[in-house]
């Protein structure tokens, strides 16, 4: 028999609330203290700011990093870095935040959108070279949810090609392909600090590289021109204002220390709910690469059956678990379809662009849901009133 759902008056699954987000406590207070008294607030005043920058490229095995305001800015400068000029094209997926292809449009660089795998929801490496033209400069690899992207093929699709490779992990702190932290991968990579994510200052990014020269150029972008072993109106090049504070530096470093803690609950917990939705009848999970050595989980996504989409509706199951205590989100739409990037683009080029990705377009439509990364700090009991919930609103269809 079926149980009533509590959208039609039913018992909830679920009526006590999952973690609050942010987590903090006593680093960030005293380290935040410890800024405050300084008198050394940014600018010239750096003191937390090395110290963090160069505590979170080691944790992502990266040489260089260069904070910023924030992870599209951050975007920005690292596509400027890479040498990506006005009118030049970059290859993106359309399953990604908007800023991914604002970055871009911002000084007039083209995005061009690229179909996703269906069960990563990650840029489909194999449909990657057809879009490259004698425009093409530049690949941007989005690790969606904290799931790394097939940086393996990337690259080689990359280096054939000429091109620059690089990595939005607004999503992904923590995150690794085959043992080594992402970000560090391609020739540049950039992490958001923004309040949802699983290190956060309210705002912030960071910028990582390798690459020395890189990261002279993105600091200087980021520094009003100047060269770091320069005079402070010494100006080189054409930059901007775009540190960030250190009360955001402290902050993160606070943040930092429970960060390992924190990553392998997610990656526990996110272990056990795939296991017990795998066997829900109308529930897909989504395929993790064994080479993905670690997973932030900034989300846990997963889908509808995509042989089920004609009688279950997307919003109407978000609805029914949501009122079962389950607070699940619909995600993106898919960018190709963004009518304002459309016309930002004809803007920038005189055309009328359109992009065929039509397993974006579904997932974003009809399958993919949505959990929060708290969500995934809770205990072990509470991934199974997630199962539950999952499985009481399926059947309802039934």
């Amino acid at each position: 028999m079926k149980e009533e759902l509590a959208i039609h008056g039913g018992r909830p699954v679920r009526s006590k609330p999952f973690p609050d987000w942010p987590v903090y406590g006593e680093p960030e207070e005293r380290l935040l203290l410890e800024v405050l008294h300084s008198g050394k607030w940014g600018g010239v005043g750096r003191i937390k700011l090395p110290e963090f920058e160069e505590k979170f490229a080691a944790y992502q095995n990266a040489e260089h990093a260069v904070t910023v305001v924030n992870g599209t800015i951050g975007l920005t400068i690292a596509l400027q870095a890479a040498g990506v000029m006005p009118g030049d094209e970059v290859i993106m997926p359309p399953y990604t935040f908007i800023a991914t292809s604002t970055s871009c449009l911002i000084f007039g660089a083209i995005p061009v959108f690229v179909d996703v795998e269906a069960d990563t929801l990650l840029l489909d490496p194999a449909k990657v070279e057809s879009a490259i033209t004698t425009r093409t400069k530049a690949i941007v690899a989005v690790h969606i949810g904290g799931a790394p992207s097939n940086l393996t093929e990337l690259k080689k699709i990359a280096k054939k090609h000429g091109l620059r490779l690089i990595e939005d992990s607004a999503q992904a702190a923590g995150s690794q392909w085959e043992g080594i932290g992402v970000g560090a991968q391609g020739d540049i990579g950039t992490f958001s600090f923004q309040s949802s994510k699983n290190i956060s200052a309210g705002e912030g990014g960071v910028i990582l590289t390798n690459d020395e020269q890189l990261a002279d150029t993105a600091w200087s972008l980021a520094n009003v021109g100047r060269i770091r072993q320069g005079a402070w109106y010494q100006h080189e090049h054409i930059g901007w204002n775009l540190r960030m504070t250190e009360f955001q530096a402290a902050v993160l470093l606070g943040q930092m220390s429970r960060l390992d803690e924190q990553a392998a609950k997610r990656e526990r917990n996110a272990k056990l709910l795939t296991e017990l939705l795998v066997d829900i009848d109308g529930i897909k999970v989504m395929r993790r690469d064994p080479r993905i050595t670690r997973h932030a989980y900034h989300l846990y996504i997963f889908r509808i059956d995509p042989e089920r989409t004609d009688r279950v509706n997307k919003n109407e199951f978000i609805d029914r678990i949501n009122a079962e205590g389950i607070q699940a989100t619909a995600g993106y739409v898919s960018l190709n379809q963004n009518k304002a990037l459309l016309n930002e683009i004809r803007k920038w080029t005189g055309e009328s662009r359109s992009y065929s990705c039509p397993v974006s377009e579904k997932a974003c439509d009809k399958e993919v849901l949505w959990l929060h990364q708290n969500m995934l700090l809770a205990e072990e009991e509470d991934m199974y009133d997630i199962a539950r919930a999952v499985r009481k609103v399926m059947r309802s269809y039934q």
